[in-house]
């Protein structure tokens, strides 16, 4: 199938590693120019080797003012696509409360999203051929018991992508949401490794893999997400081939939430 992506410029937050690293890489691979977005230059410049025309851009997206730091850097460069990757999950439960951890939750997975969607706007207008695709979890669908702040913060970032879709009716800007269930990252397999080791469980990846995919996060495929299969599925949206596709939330979850929706 051909996107027809080639000569189109891409955003993508958080990309110094694992998932948004992989979507840089998808789209860099359709022949689209990429803004590698990053925290620490080190690290965000590492992330641009064998990716290539990949540029990198290191920003807080904490304020207006990073933001604005940000649109400096992009100077006059054109913008097709914003990944809003950037998000991150924290330990936390209902009690005892701790304010600081849900603005915290709040400000790294949905006003980072916002705050550079709205300044970005204008050039994804100029664009004709605007995309925002953010990424959520299938936890604003099907929501934990622990982490109640993390799942709180990424069921806005879901109604904010039908708000948006909503509000940029007529501008050419498609806005999308996908919504992976868990992915085998670095992370998350040194965390579900460690996991199985204190359960006194087989520590071998595979076990570990099929122990999880049956008790701790059940889904009917039986393993995790790949990076990459998320990263093909944000670079369809990107395209003309998702051209009737806005507002909506997609689960890439081996059926992990069994829903129809």
């Amino acid at each position: 199938m051909e996107l027809n992506l080639a000569g189109r410029t891409a955003l993508v937050t958080g990309a110094h590693r694992g998932t948004g690293r992989a979507i840089a890489a998808a789209l860099a691979q359709e022949g689209v120019k990429v803004w590698l977005h990053g925290f620490e230059a080190a690290a965000t410049e590492a992330a641009c080797e064998g990716i290539p025309g990949a540029q990198p851009l290191v920003n807080a997206l904490d304020s207006d003012a990073a933001v604005a730091e940000l649109l400096a850097t992009l100077g006059d460069s054109p913008l097709d696509i914003l990944v809003n990757n950037y998000g991150r999950a924290s330990r936390g439960a209902l009690s005892p409360f701790k304010e600081a951890a849900w603005l915290e939750m709040y400000e790294v997975n949905v006003l980072s999203a916002a705050r550079l969607s709205s300044a970005l706007l204008p050039k994804l207008e100029a664009s004709r051929a605007g995309r925002i695709i953010h990424l959520g979890t299938i936890g604003s669908t099907k929501p934990a018991a622990e982490n109640p702040h993390y799942y709180a913060a990424k069921g806005a970032l879901a109604t904010l992508t039908v708000s948006m879709a909503q509000s940029l009716a007529g501008t050419g800007i498609r806005v999308n949401l996908v919504a992976p269930g868990i992915i085998r990252t670095d992370e998350v397999v040194e965390m579900l490794t460690a996991r199985a080791a204190k359960a006194g469980l087989a520590t071998d990846w595979p076990s570990v893999e099929a122990h999880a995919t049956r008790h701790w996060y059940p889904n009917l495929l039986g393993r995790l997400a790949e990076r990459e299969e998320v990263a093909d599925l944000v670079t369809f949206l990107a395209s003309d081939r998702a051209a009737f596709l806005h507002g909506q939330l997609l689960r890439i979850d081996g059926g992990a939430v069994p829903i129809v929706s």
